[in-house]
């Protein structure tokens, strides 16, 4: 009998999102009776705001939401995309630019399938989110990773661009406010890396689904807002799940150059169709209700984060950049690695966070999932009791 053909060489290499591998381990722990307090999802804690979930059941009540509407989004959700666009990004759009996607995930996958052919290289700043080389991967292309530690707050300059740049080199991802690091571009970075792509002709995909996120008055600017002339080149996305704590609505969405948007467009033709009505009905509600709650959440985030910087800081072997944007914080644990607590001696930053989770009861992200050992990503969009209480448990297991 001939064996049965083998499964996909291409998914078989892709790895498990190391976030949500965490966040489910954590989940299980807690399932089974044990008081892990998790700092692994990047999920705010709040609930949707209110005016958003009454719009979503207004639309229940109409029968057109039950149909299949234009894969590339309803037009009021997409004129509200166009619109924030305009807002938050200095770029003026036309709301046929705009597609709408199942989260920011299917955006980060179709943006990768749009522009990387076989073989193209993709300079991916490290740390980077655990998703991106996956997708890029999943295009045919090739990730190469530009990594700036914590001496540069995780940011890549120009000249490690430029060194890192071949014949190949076809797309450039650009995160500010980033996930992992919360660290965020100056508008001066990010208009010299910005000047940097269009002399060479290469594409930018700028992941903002933080931009509303920063702290201490910084702003993230665009890249096309601080570069107008690389709108041609750039293809943007973005989501209401973190700013309005809309993680489970799953509503995202790409903007580009109309030929860029054509060919995604036909992608999610035959990948998914449209977005759940309902659901874009509530971001379309988001993005043009008032903006009340969304600023409280973000106050929140900036006073955990202010704790939580603080805190991690009194921990000897610990440094801690200061972010600016997301509501992660992404430690330096070097200093901890090849010493020994309660009897095990971590060697780097994997060994470090099983160590952590078994004997501190605390789910963390090492920094293998986001690029080098060494590090740690936490997220601080938990409750403020666990919060402290987690980072309290670190600084006794470490003492």
């Amino acid at each position: 009998m001939t064996s049965r053909a083998p499964l996909s060489r291409k998914l078989s290499a892709i790895a498990e999102s190391a976030t949500l591998k965490v966040d489910a381990k954590a989940k299980a722990l807690q399932a089974a009776g044990r008081p892990v307090i998790s700092y692994a999802a990047g999920e705010p804690d709040f609930a949707t705001p209110s005016f958003i979930v009454d719009a979503a059941a207004k639309a229940l009540q109409d029968p057109k939401n039950y149909r299949y509407t234009p894969a590339a989004g309803l037009p009021v959700l997409r004129e509200a995309i166009a619109a924030k666009t305009l807002r938050d990004s200095g770029l003026e759009v036309a709301p046929s630019q705009v597609i709408v996607t199942n989260g920011g995930k299917q955006s980060v996958y179709q943006a990768f399938q749009t522009v990387v052919n076989p073989g193209d290289e993709v300079l991916l700043p490290a740390p980077y989110w655990t998703t991106y080389p996956e997708a890029i991967a999943l295009a045919d292309g090739t990730p190469v990773e530009v990594f700036a530690g914590a001496d540069q707050d995780y940011k890549v300059t120009v000249a490690q661009l430029e060194a890192a740049r071949t014949d190949k080199t076809t797309v450039l991802v650009f995160v500010s406010p980033s996930n992992p690091t919360g660290s965020v571009y100056t508008p001066e970075e990010t208009a010299e890396i910005g000047r940097w792509a269009l002399e060479h002709g290469i594409w930018v995909i700028t992941d903002e689904i933080y931009q509303n996120l920063t702290y201490e008055g910084v702003k993230a600017v665009s890249i096309v807002e601080a570069v107008p002339e690389l709108a041609e080149q750039t293809i943007l996305v973005n989501g209401v799940a973190k700013t309005y704590a809309m993680t489970g609505w799953r509503v995202g969405w790409m903007v580009g150059p109309a030929d860029a948007m054509k060919l995604a467009g036909n992608l999610q033709s035959h990948l998914s169709s449209n977005v759940n009505n309902v659901a874009q009905i509530a971001a379309a509600a988001a993005l043009n209700g008032p903006q009340d709650e969304a600023e409280q959440f973000r106050l929140a985030f900036d006073r955990r984060r202010q704790l939580i910087v603080s805190e991690l800081a009194k921990i000897d072997g610990v440094e801690v950049p200061n972010p600016l944007g997301a509501f992660y914080v992404y430690p330096d644990v070097q200093g901890l690695l090849n010493r020994t607590w309660g009897g095990v001696t971590p060697t780097t930053s994997l060994e470090l966070a099983d160590l952590i989770l078994e004997k501190a009861e605390v789910a963390v992200v090492p920094g293998e999932a986001f690029g080098p050992s060494g590090y740690l990503r936490l997220s601080y969009a938990l409750g403020d009791d666990q919060l402290l209480e987690g980072v309290q448990r670190l600084q006794r297991l470490f003492t």
